[in-house]
């Protein structure tokens, strides 16, 4: 892990930014806040083990490399995708839409 100049935010050696001493990327908080619009203190009561001092460094440090880690997060939403075409339907969704369920 390499520190950066962000308290609580340290580089991987692939390169991914984590909250320090946790497990939990950056890119995860920031999903948080896009996804559901969380506000810092909503992200501490669903993640109370992160303070808030850790979830704004990492939303500190995103909003700095925004446009860096907007870019993996459409890399990992188009692997995803190409996974989803890859996988077709699961079994599940299939029996409901033979049932007229879905």
């Amino acid at each position: 892990m390499t520190e950066t100049t962000y308290e609580h935010i340290v580089i991987d050696e692939c390169g991914v930014p984590y909250i320090e001493g946790t497990t939990t990327k950056i890119i995860e908080v920031v999903l948080d806040k896009m996804a559901y619009g969380w506000s810092p203190e909503e992200i501490h009561l669903q993640h109370p083990y992160l303070s808030l001092g850790q979830i704004c460094s990492a939303l500190a440090y995103y909003y700095d490399h925004q446009e860096e880690l907007d870019k993996d997060i459409d890399r990992r939403l188009e692997n995803v995708e190409n996974l989803r075409k890859k996988m077709g339907p699961s079994p599940v969704v299939k029996k409901l839409k033979e049932k007229g369920l879905l």
